[in-house]
């Protein structure tokens, strides 16, 4: 299994929201915001190559969305950014992807999977998609306070169109095995909180934290984003998941950390948990990881 990081594009979200209660004063020391108090965001993805597959985990923002969108979200990124990292990169078509995981059903981790006007065209026609059911179910009808996270005009008719060609794996259990090519194996397990029924793939010995532990800054149990629609779930399942990361000796990756890209679990001489080891990125569309 040879494994990467992909970084399609950087966006900006309003540190408050990304810190819930924890105030300024303490989430700022780590992360300094722009003037309109936005902070710097990684788009980082991971992409998977075996014997037999290619494989995407999460697809990013896309690059389809309109001028006041791209302003809102302050989202640097070159036109077709997924296909163009596969073939620079690693001489692969968009086209020859096997599967695509999703871990949720958010715009920046679900966008990149259309392109063209309203998104309506397939970036990966030929991929499977592996996505949790009942994630998706919420997804259509989510609560009036979470629905700006999800973009279903966009995502939709995609997803509809994967049904249509038989190409959709959807997810019913809370752990589990997604794909199996030889050796080679990726499971999952299932947290709450942020929103209901997202998936977190495990590969050798990664785990992708997803929105769970968005960024290394968030590894605390109590610094949960304001997004989350159930923040105090979200501590529960950030013990629940640490605890198995110790135990399986796992190094997490951070889906929106810039500049740490995972680091190794640890807990510290007061009985909390930390990173003993972080893992930078080297700020580049691809990193090899090892």
């Amino acid at each position: 299994m040879k494994k990467y990081l992909i970084h399609p594009a950087t966006f900006k979200l309003d540190g408050g929201a990304m810190f819930g209660i924890i105030p300024k004063p303490l989430w700022s020391r780590r992360i300094q915001p722009d003037e309109l108090n936005r902070i710097n965001m990684a788009l980082r993805l991971i992409y998977i190559e075996t014997n037999n597959k290619k494989i995407l985990i999460d697809t990013g923002i896309g690059d389809y969305h309109s001028e006041k969108f791209i302003e809102q979200f302050d989202i640097r990124s070159a036109n077709s950014p997924l296909a163009n990292i596969l073939e620079n990169d690693f001489k692969t078509r968009a086209t020859d992807l096997t599967d695509i995981i999703l871990s949720h059903c958010h715009f920046d981790h679900i966008g990149g999977l259309g392109q063209g006007e309203n998104a309506k065209d397939l970036v990966f026609p030929n991929a499977s998609i592996h996505l949790n059911k009942k994630h998706y179910e919420y997804a259509l009808n989510p609560t009036v306070r979470d629905a700006g996270s999800f973009q279903d005009h966009f995502f939709q008719p995609l997803i509809k169109q994967y049904q249509d060609k038989g190409q959709i794996n959807f997810l019913t259990e809370d752990s589990g095995e997604i794909i199996r090519d030889g050796n080679d194996v990726i499971t999952y397990k299932t947290s709450f909180g942020h929103t209901p029924y997202m998936i977190h793939p495990i590969f050798d010995n990664y785990i992708y934290m997803a929105d769970l532990v968005p960024m290394s800054h968030h590894v605390r149990i109590p610094w949960v984003m304001g997004y989350d629609i159930e923040p105090g779930t979200t501590t529960k399942y950030k013990e629940i998941f640490y605890n198995h990361i110790i135990e399986k000796k796992l190094n997490m990756i951070f889906e929106h950390d810039i500049d740490t890209w995972g680091g190794t679990l640890g807990i510290n001489a007061r009985k909390q948990y930390e990173l003993i080891e972080n893992f930078q990125s080297n700020q580049k569309t691809s990193q090899e990881l090892p």
